[in-house]
């Protein structure tokens, strides 16, 4: 990831803009703008948070959200998207009516892939040069994009992206994740198979399973659905598990995360067939949460291997 964020407030225009290149996948940095969860895990400057009031994540659809100083001060917020254009732009407005705070300017987000990395161009757009000045003094609007953009930094980084090619169609590679009877049949690592399966498959359900371990012992796990775009995306936020569907830490690490969030993105392959990309971070993750995480990126793959290379079993079979 990049350690810095080139923010620039130039003299000849009225905007000021910031760019930085990230250490991760374009689609997950651009999800990271998807969700009001997870703007609200980053967005505003250091020391704020925030809380959504409502929010609607489409062309037209308004974000309302109050942020919250370090100081104890309260900023009433709101936005109207513009545009969406997964994963290569967002562009919203604040207007500064309805009670919210009195800054008017457009904004334009672009995502740019530059070899897996991504390159985002944020920039805000003031109606004169003077209210650009004016939100400057007022807000430390320059100040703020720059710590802004450090902390989606920090949310985005580490990950974990592994992907596979699949002969199989599309539809049938989204049954494999989607239906209970067919997870069954695949999922886990080698060696390990599954011998409970329950599912509840939409935003806000879940899928509850266990594994058999070489010992006869079980392991259970959790998936979380958060997001569900058939045939292509599924969003949860996964943990161990017991067997009455409470979380449980690594059974081998007390800093292994509690809580990843999983992305799986479908697409046709070019060549024909479909492919899977993964992508799993920590969710609501410490410190040494996180540093465990980043040093187990190795295994982890290991382990996604030789799942993807049961997967790729099933799906020739069927």
């Amino acid at each position: 990831m990049s350690k810095e964020s080139c923010v620039t407030v130039p003299s000849d225009a009225p905007e000021i803009r910031g760019t930085r290149l990230f250490d991760a996948p374009r689609a997950l940095v651009f999800d990271a703008f998807a969700s009001a969860d997870r703007l609200a895990r980053w967005f505003g400057p250091k020391g704020f948070s925030l809380t959504t009031q409502s929010f609607e994540f489409a062309p037209g659809g308004v974000w309302r959200f109050v942020m919250h100083g370090p100081d104890g001060r309260d900023y009433e917020n709101k936005i109207v998207f513009r545009e969406i254009s997964r994963p290569e732009r967002i562009s919203y407005v604040h207007p500064g009516d309805d009670g919210a705070e009195p800054v008017v300017m457009e904004v334009t987000v672009v995502f740019a892939d530059e070899s897996g990395k991504t390159r985002v161009d944020w920039r805000n757009r003031f109606p004169t040069l003077a209210e650009r000045d004016r939100v400057e003094r007022d807000y430390g609007a320059a100040r703020g994009l720059a710590e802004n953009l450090e902390r989606l930094g920090e949310f985005v980084a580490p990950v974990f992206v592994t992907s596979r090619r699949f002969a199989a169609a599309r539809d049938d590679l989204w049954k494999a994740l989607t239906e209970p009877e067919r997870m069954a049949q695949w999922f886990g690592p080698k060696g390990i198979p599954v011998f409970a399966s329950q599912m509840d498959f939409r935003p806000g359900g879940f899928y509850h399973y266990g594994l058999r371990t070489p010992d006869g012992g079980a392991m259970w796990g959790l998936f979380d659905y958060r997001e569900i775009e058939a045939p292509t995306r599924i969003v949860s936020v996964d943990s161990f598990s017991d067997e009455n569907r409470g979380l449980t830490r690594h059974p081998l690490s007390e800093t292994w995360p509690l809580k990843l969030e999983t992305v799986f993105l479908l697409t046709d392959a070019e060549s024909g067939g479909a492919e899977l990309t993964l992508h799993a971070r920590p969710f609501e993750a410490s410190a040494d949460e996180i540093a465990t995480f980043a040093g187990a990126l190795g295994s982890m793959e290991n382990g996604w291997v030789g799942t993807l290379d049961q997967l790729e079993a099933y799906l020739a079979r069927k």
